[in-house]
């Protein structure tokens, strides 16, 4: 077969158009998007699927939740840092208030 031949070129077209379908193929059977040939994508198979649902509204949840810890630590280490960085006479200070409050 000759480099320049029409066979050639017609070889390599059909290589890539089965290359294609495979790619797709492969895509679709996992559940993964689909490409056309100008890019453009489909969308995941099962998308309305109820038990995919139900695992974002469980994931959204828990990230609720993880959120809501981040912020209380986060407000947890400010008061350390805070003990850590003031002078020692003010935090005694504020220490000898909170007893005699109790």
């Amino acid at each position: 077969m000759d480099w320049g031949s029409p066979q050639f070129v017609l070889a390599i077209i059909a290589i890539s158009y089965g290359a294609w379908i495979v790619n797709n193929w492969i895509r679709a059977k996992h559940g993964y998007e689909l490409e056309d040939e100008w890019g453009g994508k489909s969308g995941k198979s099962g998308k309305n699927d109820p038990d995919e649902q139900r695992k974002i509204e469980l994931l959204s949840n828990e990230n609720a939740e993880l959120v809501g810890k981040i912020d209380r630590l986060q407000e947890r280490l400010q008061v350390l840092e805070r003990i850590a960085t003031d002078p020692a006479k003010r935090t005694a200070d504020e220490i000898e208030a909170l007893r005699e409050k109790n």
